[in-house]
């Protein structure tokens, strides 16, 4: 086995299609969720049907404590295989006018978002650095960079600048380790809530397959990948 895999938010949806895939491709998988128990071990059950082993660690990763033990149980869960890629995919999206933001659905978006996101892979780090290889791949948002403004997301989309930001950040900081960091940044995909399709130019929603290919790309490059940001997002913002 290649080593483990940490999927964050990975009860159904995005989260579950990805750690299959990384099932897929040899690692164990540690599946996290927060409420969706029965789903989690329904995205277990699939990885285990790809012929590697795979458990489900539930924690609240607005608790940056609770991330934080999250990855060491990760790391831990399965002899002899530690851990070897960390997908940050949990993070909270919520439409709503600026000015009607409440303060729970402020401190929730960015810290489901960035906050997670940091003291996720502010713990891998070090554990993927000792054993020299680890890839990270965080999940940004298409057109965060631009600094355009978007007032119905404003704290989502202020996360998820951050979140750009950190990555860079964190793969200045590794290279040369044997650890990547990099980002996937999906547009309107065929889950989201929003479905604008008329902005984007390739005239329908990624897939969902299509963004796991991006992130599985990530994983199988070399350590000399890093910093980077792909989108999936077909020419939105352009």
């Amino acid at each position: 086995m290649k080593g483990t895999a940490l999927v964050t938010g990975a009860a159904h949806g995005i989260g579950r299609a990805l750690a299959v895939a990384l099932a897929t491709e040899g690692y164990h998988v540690a599946v996290h969720y927060r409420g969706s128990a029965d789903a989690a071990q329904e995205t277990a059950r699939q990885c285990r049907d790809r012929g590697t082993q795979a458990t489900t660690l539930q924690a609240d990763l607005t608790d940056p404590a609770q991330a934080r033990e999250l990855v060491r149980r990760a790391h831990a869960a399965f002899d002899g295989s530690p851990l070897a890629v960390l997908v940050n995919n949990v993070g909270n999206y919520v439409h709503k006018p600026l000015l009607e933001t409440s303060d729970a659905e402020w401190a929730d978006m960015l810290g489901s978002n960035l906050t997670s996101t940091f003291a996720t892979c502010q713990e891998a780090a070090p554990l993927m650095r000792e054993t020299g290889r680890g890839r990270i791949v965080n999940l940004g948002y298409a057109g965060a960079r631009n600094l355009q403004a978007r007032p119905g997301i404003v704290p989502y989309v202020i996360a998820k600048t951050g979140v750009l930001q950190l990555s860079r950040s964190l793969a200045s900081v590794l290279s040369g380790s044997g650890v990547s960091v990099n980002v996937v940044s999906p547009g309107v995909i065929e889950t989201s809530v929003s479905q604008p399709l008329h902005e984007i130019p390739a005239g329908r929603a990624g897939t969902v397959t299509e963004l796991v290919d991006a992130a599985l790309y990530f994983v199988r490059a070399s350590d000399y990948v890093t910093g980077q940001e792909l989108e999936v997002a077909g020419g939105w913002n352009l």
